[in-house]
């Protein structure tokens, strides 16, 4: 597996074009790659970007843009000046509002991230000629009890998301009942490693030869990575603090 950073121009807020960024960053694509592009320029590109100035309390945007949140008061003072929310059925700080490399915006979620991955894939296959390949809309992320920040997929087209081993046998044989590998997220987090947080200026990155994924632009009604509270194995830390209700 290959994983490449592509540099671009920078993409201005409120609005720009990722589409002709691509066109001209890219020069060539190999079947079967896959197109990481993070959710920051998606959301430039569709004009999801608030001014700062215009926003009297940061809190109140959060709590509008968050499905669920839970109330600053009672989240610890070292992690005080970040809200606890999810937004699509992700845990997110903040509602995945970022303000880095915004040149004076808030920077929101795509409104729609999966059919801006779909949309990303039209151009693509259209504009190269590929005929398997996948793209995916990442953004960065924090796993709990640990320090540092990683990549995650808030969305994804054009490829199975996961690779189930439920039913086959490990190298012992017994029987695995459970094991699936969550592809998107793998991907994710080695494509914003390569990409970084900083002033690299790589927005999009290729990974090319990722192996043993089966391609496909099917059955994508629906989030097939995603878990309700009730079914999750983290469920009673979940359940045990009073959310509410975002939006």
């Amino acid at each position: 597996m290959l994983v490449k950073a592509i540099k671009t121009r920078a993409l201005i807020p409120p609005k720009d074009d990722l589409l002709s960024v691509i066109k001209e960053s890219i020069f060539d694509l190999k079947e079967k790659s896959i197109i990481i592009v993070t959710s920051k320029v998606v959301s430039i590109w569709e004009g999801n970007c608030v001014k700062i100035s215009a926003v009297k309390n940061k809190e109140n945007l959060v709590k509008k843009e968050a499905d669920l949140f839970i109330d600053k008061k009672i989240i610890s003072k070292e992690a005080g000046y970040v809200m606890l929310t999810i937004k699509n059925n992700i845990l997110i700080p903040t509602s995945g509002i970022d303000e880095s490399n915004a040149n004076g915006y808030y920077i929101l979620w795509p409104k729609k991230p999966f059919a801006s991955a779909k949309k990303i894939y039209d151009f693509i296959k259209k504009t190269y000629g590929l005929k398997a390949f996948g793209v995916i809309i990442s953004d960065s992320h924090t796993t709990p009890l640990r320090t540092g920040i990683m990549g995650i997929g808030i969305s994804y087209y054009g490829f199975n998301p996961l690779r189930d081993y439920r039913g086959k046998k490990d190298i012992f044989g017994r029987k695995l009942k459970m094991s699936q590998t969550n592809i998107v997220d793998s991907l994710s987090a080695a494509a914003v490693y390569e990409m970084g947080e900083g002033a690299e200026q790589t927005p999009i990155a290729i990974i090319e030869d990722p192996g043993n994924i089966k391609f496909t632009s099917k059955n994508f009604k629906k989030d097939s990575l995603r878990i309700s509270i009730d079914k999750d194995i983290y469920s009673p830390f979940l359940k045990s603090v009073k959310w509410k209700k975002g939006k």
